[in-house]
Order: C-alpha cells, then sequence, then structure tokens
C-alpha cells in the first residue's frame, strides 16, 4: 500500500515522502498513530498545497530578512563606556545591541543571531554580522566612544 508520511518514521522514511509500506502496518500502526494517509489525488494536492504554501512563507521570511539588512547597513549605534588614556571601563554586549536597536528603531532581533558573539570592549568603530534568515545576513555598525568626548 503506498501511503504519504505526515511526519518522520524510523526505518519508513521522512515527512511528506510517498512510501510502499504493508497493508497491515499502514492500517495497524500508521494510520492509527496519524503518521500517514493514504495516497489518493486528494491527498496529492492537498500536498502539494502544503508545500506551495510552505515555499512562499520561506520566500516571504526572506524577503523581510532582506529588507531588515538594508536598514541596518544604514544604522550606526552609538555606546558611550567609561575609560581612562584610552583603556575602556566595561565592555557593550550583543544583548545590549539588541535591546538599542528594539526601542530606538524598532527592529527585533535575537542575541543569538549574532555571528561576532564577543562583547565590544575596546573604543572604535565596529561592524557587526547578523544572520537574520537562511542565507542572509545583515551588517550593522556600533561606535564605542569614551564618556565625556
Amino acid at each position: 500500500m503506498k501511503v504519504i508520511l505526515l511526519k518522520d518514521v524510523k526505518k519508513v522514511g521522512k515527512k511528506d515522502q510517498t512510501v510502499e509500506v504493508s497493508d497491515g502496518y499502514a492500517k495497524n500502526f500508521l494510520f492509527p498513530q496519524k503518521l500517514a494517509v493514504p495516497l489518493t489525488k486528494t491527498s496529492t494536492q492537498i500536498l502539494a498545497n502544503q508545500k506551495e504554501a510552505e515555499r512562499l512563507e520561506f520566500e516571504r521570511k526572506q524577503a523581510e530578512a532582506r529588507d531588515i539588512s538594508k536598514r541596518l547597513e544604514e544604522i550606526t549605534l552609538e555606546f558611550t563606556l567609561k575609560g581612562n588614556n584610552g583603556r575602556c571601563f566595561g565592555n557593550i554586549s550583543a544583548k545590549q545591541i539588541e535591546e538599542k536597536l528594539l526601542s530606538e528603531y524598532n527592529i527585533v532581533i535575537d542575541k543569538r543571531k549574532f555571528v561576532d558573539k564577543k562583547p565590544l570592549d575596546a573604543f572604535g568603530i565596529y561592524r557587526l554580522k547578523i544572520e537574520l534568515f537562511k542565507g542572509v545576513i545583515g551588517e550593522i555598525k556600533v561606535h564605542v566612544k569614551e564618556e565625556g568626548k
């Protein structure tokens, strides 16, 4: 019997795959556990519609990430730290950058998406890379300056 798998099944196949299984295995295990549905014209059409919807959602998210990437290129975040003779006291973390982006520019970025995860512990201008979505990497400038200068 040919079935379409609704979830990954060990030693049988992956989700959305069409596989051949014995009638008893399908009727007694796969169907009651809602792991598969019989292969019919209707189920094939539903699967095609679901794949198309997933593809459109992926493209929408990727386009949204590209827009955010363009916005990030134009932004320079300013941070001030206490220092003495060019030496910095403290550092700037990814969490602080995330919070400043949200409060000032209304851009939501998870701190775990930063490619360079080291804290900024010296004065100067940094270019940080952020993985916004699969294959879309944005870059933001962060300027760390000495307090009072």
